[in-house]
């Protein structure tokens, strides 16, 4: 099974502020679920706080150190081990956040889909800085969307 990342950042990888995400883009959140869809997407207990509620057409996983967490339509699990064994079989399996899942679990990912958006904001979440040398460039698209704001799809593949 393959494990992918997604996530939107800002030119300083800020990915957060208060829970949220520091910007509103809604090309983002259409390519967010174009990717995610029919995917099991794995998520903080935060990052499902802010969401509100479980995803549409996914498998919600929310890994949470809280062992008796119950959450409708979700899968709740204490380890990312456990949501991986959950979902064993599945081509692909989708970390969607947040800021401390993405820091523990980007050795092991194999795909990296990132929206770059051309804005210097502050935040207190950030996405991990990654060896470049490690990750190939498999595509990318820039945008420039109706106010103005610049911003780029891309994917990394990890090199083997």
């Amino acid at each position: 099974m393959k494990i992918a990342m997604i996530a939107a950042m800002a030119n300083n990888r800020v990915i957060g502020k208060d829970n949220q995400m520091p910007w509103h883009l809604p090309e983002d959140l259409r390519h967010f679920k174009q990717m995610t869809l029919g995917k099991p997407v794995v998520m903080g207990r935060k990052t499902f706080e802010s969401i509100g509620r479980p995803l549409p057409g996914r498998h919600n996983i929310v890994v949470s150190r809280q062992a008796d967490l119950v959450i409708e339509g979700v899968t709740c699990v204490t380890s990312f081990e456990q949501a991986k064994e959950v979902v064993k079989g599945c081509d692909e399996l989708v970390v969607i956040g947040g800021g401390q899942l993405y820091a523990e679990l980007l050795p092991q990912a194999d795909i990296l889909y990132l929206t770059e958006i051309n804005l210097d904001v502050a935040g207190d979440t950030h996405f991990p800085e990654w060896d470049d040398g490690s990750w190939r460039l498999l595509q990318s698209e820039s945008h420039i969307n109706d106010k103005g704001l610049e911003y780029r799809f891309i994917n990394l593949v990890k090199k083997c």
